[in-house]
């Protein structure tokens, strides 16, 4: 009888740490989906920047060759698993070439007033904020992982098996200098 009892104890305890281990590796590949989403609307953004590049071609071509000069000597990280590290890397680098592309727009006004720059303007805006919102999701879904994989008992599971707290992608800094009113 005793042993019948132990049996069922460790049996228990072993579909216990099935559970548990089925229910981090979800939340992972829920947290690795999330940040390949991020990545893929960067690509696009990325290749909506180098569309405004030929665009620019048109009106000045000292500025678009320096333009794409930027673009190959930055070029983001298309990476089949990328980590926070890479996405973070490649915000920076999106974020810079907007920048440029838009401060030299600033100079050709016939630039601005293109239907074709317009419309490229509006779908790097889409992009962006589909980068924040996905930023947004994958930040969700790293707490949820990081609570499984921190709270006891399923803590010990999650060592045993080489689970990990996931990192934050980083905040924009830029974004929390706050006008003074």
């Amino acid at each position: 009888m005793t042993l019948i009892i132990v049996i069922a104890v460790l049996a228990l305890l072993v579909l216990w740490i099935i559970g548990v281990q089925n229910k981090l590796v979800k939340s992972d590949e829920i947290c690795n989906n999330a940040l390949k989403q991020i990545n893929v609307q960067q690509i696009s953004r990325y290749d909506a920047l180098q569309a405004l590049v030929k665009l620019t071609r048109e009106y000045s071509s000292y500025e678009a060759d320096t333009l794409q000069k930027i673009v190959e000597a930055r070029k983001i990280t298309s990476s089949p698993a990328p980590t926070a590290a890479d996405i973070d890397a490649n915000e920076s680098v999106l974020k810079e070439l907007s920048a440029k592309l838009i401060a030299v727009a600033e100079a050709y006004p016939e630039l601005k007033a293109n239907q074709n720059y317009q419309q490229t303007m509006a779908s790097i805006e889409k992009y962006e904020e589909n980068v924040r919102l996905s930023r947004m999701t994958f930040n969700d879904t790293v707490t949820r992982f990081n609570q499984q994989v921190r709270m006891f008992p399923a803590s010990l599971v999650a060592g045993m098996l080489g689970f990990a707290k996931r990192d934050y992608l980083a905040d924009d800094l830029s974004k929390k200098d706050y006008p003074t009113i």
